[in-house]
């Protein structure tokens, strides 16, 4: 049943697109949501203000927002990128913010102190200090992506894992569309996977460090 369904001519016209669509969505949070969290959690004063706008539209449910983006962005794929893109950032954006914010100063100094400053300061000081927060936002992200795409496409689409999955279950077809959920548990592993064997790579520092303090 599951390769009949998912592995025909689904594959190219429903999962790849699905997949892409969540690449893209959540790239575009990671983008948005580091660049703005370093600026905020660098600037004191700058983060009193809007970090209370930040917590107020984390603890707003995603999939709320899915008819007031139709709205501004219409249905298509600008849709559910936004609706994608939105769920996944905040969760970055305020654990970056926090991760800045964290940066022992004492590495700041030193990094005055030699005279190591702007990009290169931002590069070699803030971001490896702050990376392991970062992480953590973006590992949150992950899941929430993979929920938003398939509840964007449920909302309005004409293709992907969700339009599937709400199709089988109106014409109810429940062995294909339980087979969608399981496709879509597959996605949750794999993706944890990769998260995973690329955080490993990056806090490889990180990681002997705690290794080291057990």
């Amino acid at each position: 049943m599951f390769p009949k369904t998912w592995l025909d001519g689904r594959l190219s016209a429903d999962v790849f697109p699905s997949l892409m669509r969540l690449l893209v969505g959540y790239i575009c949070a990671l983008v948005i949501g580091i660049t703005i969290g370093v600026v905020v959690g660098s600037i004191r004063r700058l983060r009193l203000y809007v970090e209370p706008v930040f917590e107020l539209f984390r603890a707003i449910p995603p999939p709320v927002l899915v008819p007031v983006v139709m709205l501004v962005t219409g249905i298509g794929a600008n849709m559910q990128l936004t609706v994608i893109a939105f769920g996944c950032i905040w969760p970055i954006l305020i654990n970056t913010v926090e991760g800045v914010r964290g940066v022992d100063l004492t590495q700041i100094d030193t990094a005055k102190s030699y005279r190591i400053g702007g990009w290169r300061r931002l590069t070699t000081v803030v971001l490896p200090a702050a990376s392991p927060k970062i992480f953590v936002g973006a590992r949150q992200s992950l899941s929430i992506g993979i929920i938003m795409m398939v509840i964007s496409e449920m909302f309005a689409s004409t293709n992907g894992i969700g339009f599937n999955i709400i199709q089988f279950q109106r014409l109810f077809q429940f062995k294909e569309m339980w087979s969608g959920i399981i496709l879509l548990g597959i996605i949750g592993v794999a993706a944890n996977v990769i998260f995973k064997f690329i955080e490993r790579r990056v806090l490889r520092w990180y990681v002997g460090m705690q290794t080291q303090e057990r």
